[in-house]
């Protein structure tokens, strides 16, 4: 089988779409991989077919008047300049990160199948559930559910305009106002960060975490036997900024030793930190706390590891993935974020044994996934 798979720039992103084409190489299938000009390097070192396709990035849409019209346009832009590129490929099947709208776009123009990434827990409305990114539980009882059929009103008016925006721009490229042609949805979480609903929808398959590690060097920690506290700052443009620094000065107090994941490293530290790229995976096995800004594909991999986290959430879907681990009992949400709020939770995750046990819970729950390169071809042979 041979796949297109498209994702933009954004780590939390394109990591899993990464992981994705390795999971079908492995498999036996060709996937080749469209995405921002940063990471066409390091997934041909991975030994992926890789090049580059613009208009893919968030980050480019973030000044806009009204972000939902300015990413139609950004997908109609996309669209017609992908559709000659899958007629030259001639995929069998495209799989779209769900931000790449103007991918699915171009794959129904030439007529091809094409499944959806989801780098995150499903996100679609539910009739049972308030809106997603308010954080709250669905609602128990005649109250809680009358609050939730309110929320869900006051956010209707944003999806139907949000609806209108897309059919107007689908009729602009020559498609008719509908979505067609999706297979399957690919969800890429844990199943513990998932919500129940009993509307879920038949094409979605909780397939797991994509994971894959997008540095090669090892970070060595400080030395000593006192508790590892390992700080990723949000990648994301909606995360909280300042986080390195505001952890540093909340973990001195503690007798910790601290790692701070990043791209660039830092000279400017106390002996027991360390900053700069390192294998995470690596990292989260020695740590025993987790400080974050919530972004899910950091989220699923320290719970992946079984390590309790501390949330320190930005903007975007940040709030609504920290309120599903508190309530999971695997981490704790510091907001406003202070430095003594952060010291306080750090503190707390430490001492309370819960929250690690919270964290093997739901790390344990990656066995009942899905296989996603089983779940494209069963969808796929449907579909013919």
């Amino acid at each position: 089988m041979r796949v297109v798979v498209v994702s933009g720039g954004d780590p939390g992103h394109v990591v899993p779409a990464i992981a994705l084409c390795l999971r079908f190489a492995e498999a036996g299938d060709t996937p080749i991989l469209l995405t921002g000009d940063r990471w066409v390097g390091a997934a041909r070192a991975e030994g992926i077919t890789a090049s580059t396709v613009a208009g893919l990035s968030l980050a480019d849409l973030k000044d806009a008047p009204d972000l939902g019209l300015a990413l139609c346009d950004q997908a109609a832009e996309l669209a017609t300049a992908l559709a000659p590129r899958f007629a030259v490929l001639e995929p069998d099947l495209v799989v779209c990160d769900v931000l790449a709208l103007g991918a699915s776009m171009a794959a129904e123009l030439v007529g091809v199948p094409w499944a959806q990434l989801s780098p995150h827990p499903l996100y679609e409305p539910s009739k049972w559930l308030p809106p997603m990114g308010s954080g709250l539980a669905a609602g128990t009882g005649v109250r809680g559910r009358l609050r939730d059929a309110v929320l869900r009103t006051l956010t209707a008016r944003s999806l139907k305009q949000g609806e209108r925006q897309r059919a107007v721009v689908r009729r602009r490229i020559g498609l008719g106002a509908q979505e067609t042609g999706r297979i399957a949805r690919l969800i890429a979480t844990l199943p513990a960060l998932e919500v129940p609903r009993p509307d879920w929808p038949r094409d979605a398959h909780v397939v797991g975490p994509l994971l894959w590690e997008a540095s090669r060097d090892v970070l060595t920690p400080p030395p000593g036997d006192a508790p590892l506290v390992m700080v990723a700052p949000s990648t994301a443009w909606t995360g909280a900024r300042g986080m390195a620094e505001m952890a540093l000065e909340a973990l001195e107090e503690l007798r910790v030793r601290a790692v701070i994941s990043t791209f660039e490293p830092s000279s400017d530290l106390p002996d027991w930190a360390r900053s700069g790229p390192g294998k995470q995976d690596e990292l989260l096995r020695q740590s025993a706390v987790l400080v974050c800004g919530g972004g899910h594909g950091m989220l699923v991999k320290g719970l992946r590891a079984a390590v309790p986290v501390v949330v320190v959430p930005g903007g975007g879907d940040q709030w609504e993935m920290a309120c599903r681990v508190d309530r999971q009992g695997s981490g704790l949400i510091v907001r406003p974020s202070t430095v003594d709020g952060l010291r306080d939770a750090v503190a707390r995750v430490l001492g309370d044994p819960a929250f690690a046990a919270a964290a093997a819970r739901a790390a344990a729950t990656v066995t009942d996934v899905r296989d996603p390169v089983e779940v494209c071809r069963t969808a796929l042979t449907l579909a013919r």
